[in-house]
């Protein structure tokens, strides 16, 4: 009896023991099965491997979202269209694959478009949903662009035929299609990524397409996932925004994504400058999608806009694999509205107002001034929106530190650069996934002759992303801090410089 005891409180004891090991497991992220990187706030890939979103679509009451995925990943290559929907482009729902890889001739399933087609143009009934998407055709491999169709409400498309609705001309680029209504001609417009230029084509039923005219780009690289919609200011001027994925990094721009505003005729675009604006001065913001508000009447007001959080230059080199096992994260969805300076139209983004929803508590901090020094806030934080308006005299930097760690060796730095002329967001300071270091601190054009600056940070797991003057200017990049690192330090160099209005909100799992 005495030795059933001695079992009974051994076990006991290893129940406890283990209940503690737990407890301190998530207070100590050395241990690696503690380690999670998957984002509480940010839409990411259920497993393996995910890139470039497709256009979410509003449909019977829902956001329905696509993107390549790759269940294979690392070992085995091709993508397949994963199915994903919401109501509040916040929390979503997974439904699997909708269109999957190697079941025609015709290859993988790459980037393309999704459209509801209510007038039936196509011939598969009014509630059917179309998706015009790249394929690699047969041997060859040329990109040539291929008819799904959809009649149980977007969960699974079949292809309408092994051959092209629009075939290769002989290019050597020729994919992506944005195919959107186009209601100049009332007919279906395509938008292709032809290299370095744009071509558009016109479809009456989404299978016949004809060529209409094309857009030329120069030094920005090979074109992809090409975007066109109108916005309307707050004067009441409505202009139209072609916008694409391109680099800019041999003219010292972004590699995101690049816009023009101009007009539209219907077939051709005419732009109001000769250079294009980005929408992102970040390193981690590519592929990027925007999409209309559907539960508003008003289409022109504000737009969304969502992009792949990776740069092909490091897409593997990501803790998330083998924490958590997935690689695939996108960024936040933003509003982007249509504002005026004195250098005209341009797109100002803001995060998402239902982001709100998953604040868990708050922070407020109304005024504190530094003169030459680094005060670290008595808050700490791991996920977070952040707001702050920052005023200097004559410091040449200011900015905060974000993830720091206690012996203040480890953090991310975001703040502006006021002699250079830059807002900036350095991660060099921090684990991230460019091994070479080519990708440190992203910096956008900041007005010399400014004073202030309103910033609007949230910080995710893997990501922070920043709105600069109520996003004219947006930095969006990877990030691995170590769990622990949670402070968060403010700083003004050589100078003296107010911070005002900081706002913390800790943001739980959406």
């Amino acid at each position: 009896m005495l030795g059933v005891i001695i079992l009974l409180i051994v076990a006991v004891i290893a129940v406890f023991v283990l209940m503690d090991d737990k407890k301190a497991g998530k207070q100590n992220p050395g241990k690696a099965q503690t380690i999670s990187y998957r984002p509480d706030f940010h839409f990411s890939s259920p497993d393996k491997w995910k890139n470039d979103p497709q256009q979410p679509i509003y449909y019977k009451g829902k956001y329905h979202y696509y993107y390549l995925y790759n269940k294979d990943y690392p070992d085995g290559n091709g993508t397949e269209w994963r199915h994903a929907t919401s109501e509040d482009l916040i929390h979503w729902e997974d439904h699997g694959v909708a269109i999957p890889k190697y079941t025609t001739e015709n290859g993988d399933p790459w980037t393309g478009s999704v459209v509801h087609d209510k007038n039936n143009t196509a011939g598969f009934g009014e509630d059917a949903l179309i998706a015009i998407v790249t394929q690699p055709t047969g041997e060859s491999g040329q990109q040539e662009q291929y008819l799904w169709y959809s009649t149980d409400g977007g969960n699974t498309f079949q292809q309408e035929s092994e051959e092209p609705v629009l075939a290769n001309p002989g290019a050597q680029d020729f994919r992506d299609p944005k195919v959107l209504w186009n209601e100049e001609r009332n007919d279906w417009l395509m938008l292709l990524a032809e290299g370095d230029k744009i071509g558009f084509y016109e479809s009456a039923d989404l299978k016949t397409w004809t060529f209409t005219n094309d857009f030329q780009t120069d030094g920005i690289g090979v074109l992809e996932c090409p975007d066109l919609f109108p916005l309307r200011a707050p004067d009441g001027t409505v202009k139209y925004v072609l916008g694409m994925s391109a680099n800019g990094e041999g003219k010292g721009e972004p590699k995101t994504y690049a816009y023009w505003i101009g007009d539209f005729d219907g077939t051709s675009f005419t732009p109001d400058q000769e250079n294009p604006r980005w929408l992102d001065y970040g390193f981690d913001w590519y592929a990027g999608v925007t999409f209309e508000d559907g539960l508003s009447e008003d289409k022109q007001a504000k737009r969304y806009a969502l992009a792949w959080m990776n740069n092909w230059s490091y897409a593997d080199q990501t803790p998330s694999m083998k924490s958590d096992g997935f690689n695939g994260t996108d960024s936040i969805v933003r509003e982007i509205t249509l504002q005026h300076d004195q250098d005209g139209y341009y797109l100002a983004s803001q995060p998402n107002a239902a982001l709100d929803q998953l604040s868990q508590s708050a922070d407020e901090i109304e005024n504190l001034e530094l003169q030459n020094e680094t005060k670290t806030l008595d808050i700490s934080a791991e996920t977070y929106r952040l707001d702050a308006d920052i005023s200097w005299e004559d410091s040449p930097n200011v900015g905060l530190r974000l993830r720091e760690s206690k012996d203040h060796s480890r953090h991310l730095d975001v703040g502006v650069a006021a002699d250079g002329g830059y807002s900036y967001l350095n991660r060099s300071w921090t684990d991230n996934p460019d091994k070479e270091g080519l990708y440190q601190e992203s910096k956008a054009p900041f007005d010399v002759g400014k004073k202030q600056a309103h910033l609007t940070i949230l910080v995710d797991k893997t990501s922070v992303e920043v709105f600069v003057d109520d996003g004219k200017v947006v930095h969006s990049n990877l990030v691995f801090p170590h769990p622990q690192d949670q402070a968060i330090s403010l700083y003004a160099e050589a100078g003296k410089a107010k911070f005002d209005k900081i706002s913390i909100k800790r943001l739980g799992e959406s």
